[in-house]
């Protein structure tokens, strides 16, 4: 049985005439770490804010456990957050700033002295209590805020893009640690981000936002190879589309005419019915691409290299087929080197994923 520790009701957000957040619902278990996902302005950090109590809701309701929240305020909810630019205060030293909220709470010296010791040593910042934010790395100022946040030990831990100002490589070293930590304490975490790789990366479910709306929610596996549309597809990693109309339906495949062919999918229970339109999806990096024709001639498109890009651990390429064009990923370049002129495409069909015709 599924313990839910978050449940948000029909949550609506208005700001004047915008409505930032749209009759938003779902469930996060316990001691999971959930992303909402997804572009500038779609309501993510406003369902953050929202389940840090620092908004009320226009509608809706939020649940912690049985206890509904709307109207308990935010120091009382046991949810910390941590901030993009980590709030740090910059005259206090790191000993001070994850001390604050336990000297606030009027806790007794000794016991403040043992829990920031230890919560400095959990994150590897022990030998820095004495500086200020200032004299510290970014990687750093931001483990310090996230002490300032464990230490309170939180029923619920909310970040928001808390990697945002650290560099490429920083930023995916901190966020395994950060998972690994989460992981260890079993915190209930709910993270936002714009950055789709991070979410992949990091999440136990993934709630895709646009416009206000939770587009779908799931694990990041299902979110990556089984979005619910060509918006998830496109938002979430670097997606093929193919527009085409559905000439039979079996109970192991579905075949969808594209012009002058038809390509074959396996039929994981779509709804869909013969003569509708529908768009084929399948990522880069599942397309098999070969100068010599497959001895399978299943699904194979002929095309034309047109351009390509080196990426270190697998090179891009932009292929012309009839009107179409396809991105392709092959890893492990160095086997085959770079590939030019005439090509040929197989899409599996166990990696075509069937969504609807949107106008």
């Amino acid at each position: 049985m599924r313990d839910i520790h978050i449940k948000i009701r029909n949550l609506t957000k208005r700001f004047g005439d915008v409505v930032a957040l749209d009759k938003v619902s779902l469930e996060i278990e316990r001691g999971s770490f959930a992303t909402f996902l997804g572009p500038s302005g779609c309501g993510k950090t406003t369902t953050l804010r929202l389940l840090a109590g620092f908004y009320s809701a226009d509608e809706g309701e939020i649940f912690f456990g049985d206890r509904c929240v709307n109207e308990v305020p935010s120091h009382k909810r046991n949810a910390t957050m941590v901030f993009q630019d980590y709030a740090l205060f910059p005259h206090m030293t790191i000993f001070e700033n994850v001390s604050y909220g336990l000297k606030i709470m009027k806790l007794q010296t000794k016991e403040i002295e043992e829990r920031v010791e230890k919560t400095l040593k959990f994150l590897g910042l022990e030998g820095l209590r004495d500086r200020t934010p200032g004299m510290i790395s970014g990687g750093q100022q931001q483990r310090a805020a996230l002490a300032r946040a464990l230490i309170m030990e939180p029923e619920v831990l909310l970040l928001d893009e808390p990697l945002s100002n650290l560099d490429a490589k920083l930023r995916v070293n901190i966020r395994a640690e950060l998972r690994q930590i989460q992981k260890s304490l079993g915190i209930t975490t709910v993270y936002v981000t714009h950055d789709q790789e991070e979410a992949l990366a990091i999440s136990d479910s993934i709630a895709v936002m646009n416009k206000g709306k939770v587009v779908q929610f799931g694990p990041p596996w299902e979110i990556y190879y089984r979005p619910k549309n060509t918006f998830v597809a496109d938002f979430v990693g670097v997606a093929n589309f193919i527009r085409g109309k559905v000439s039979e339906i079996t109970s192991q495949n579905i075949f969808v005419n594209i012009e002058d062919q038809t390509l074959s999918l396996m039929n994981h229970q779509y709804q869909v019915s013969t003569g509708q339109r529908v768009v084929l999806n399948i990522r880069p990096e599942t397309i098999l691409m070969s100068k010599q024709i497959p001895e399978s001639h299943s699904n194979v498109l002929s095309g034309k290299i047109k351009t390509h890009t080196f990426v270190g651990q697998f090179i891009r390429y932009w292929v012309t087929s009839g009107r179409r064009e396809f991105i392709v990923d092959l890893h492990d370049p160095s086997s085959i080197g770079i590939l030019n002129g005439d090509v040929y495409l197989q899409l599996p069909s166990s990696k075509l994923h069937l969504l609807p015709a949107e106008d």
